[in-house]
């Protein structure tokens, strides 16, 4: 049975995972013959927020605690990410990615990966031709953690965040929420859910089981 990776960095859209991306992920890949493992840092934070208020609390969260929400206590942490083998990564956005596993949110596209076992975990699966999904924000880790290697992705509308996509020398193409992108030379597909803040939710998943679908056909093949 192929095995693939999901990666999760809290529990929230505005300092971790966003949840009804995550949900829709893991609902998407339940329905395809594959075996799931979901990691998250065993780190606090970088920020913790009121979802009601949207400001900062000054509490300290732990990540991976945060993430064992979403999945249900089925966790692992992220330093162990480089001990099993999978055959693809799949990773939900949400202001986690831009903010708890690299600096894109403060440093765009100068922004560093803060988690060198991912880092290195994307690169090697990048050299060995194994796809990668990325939901919402997360291309723009990708993005960073692969710079120069001239990949094809969205982040859904032209912007500020395709710009500095473009300065890392990939290319970016517009795309609707419920629409996929795919970079069939790096294997990378890419969607953007909630990079459309009012994107309806049944919109958002729709996006979602279309990368899934491909990144499963991508292993299968």
């Amino acid at each position: 049975m192929k095995s693939i990776a999901v990666i999760l960095s809290g529990c929230g859209y505005l300092d971790g995972s966003e949840i009804r991306e995550s949900v829709a992920a893991l609902w998407a890949l339940s329905q395809h013959d594959v075996k799931v493992k979901i990691f998250a840092p065993d780190e606090p934070q970088t920020i913790v927020m009121n979802h009601y208020s949207g400001k900062a609390t000054g509490d300290t969260r732990n990540m991976l605690a945060e993430a064992a929400r979403i999945a249900r206590g089925k966790i692992e942490p992220l330093s162990m990410l480089s001990d099993h083998d999978y055959d693809a990564l799949i990773m939900p956005g949400g202001f986690g990615v831009a903010k708890n596993l690299c600096t894109f949110a403060a440093d765009g596209a100068s922004g560093t990966i803060l988690y060198k076992e991912l880092l290195y975990d994307i690169t090697a699966m990048h050299s060995d031709g194994r796809p990668i999904g990325a939901i919402c924000i997360a291309p723009a880790l990708i993005g960073l953690a692969l710079k120069g290697k001239k990949l094809e992705l969205t982040l859904g509308a032209d912007g500020n965040e395709a710009e500095e996509m473009r300065k890392l020398g990939h290319t970016h193409f517009e795309t609707k929420p419920n629409e996929i992108h795919i970079d069939k030379t790096n294997k990378l597909v890419t969607t953007p859910a909630y990079m459309y803040d009012d994107a309806p939710i049944n919109v958002v998943f729709e996006g979602i089981k279309k990368l899934v679908g491909e990144v499963v056909r991508m292993i299968q093949r």
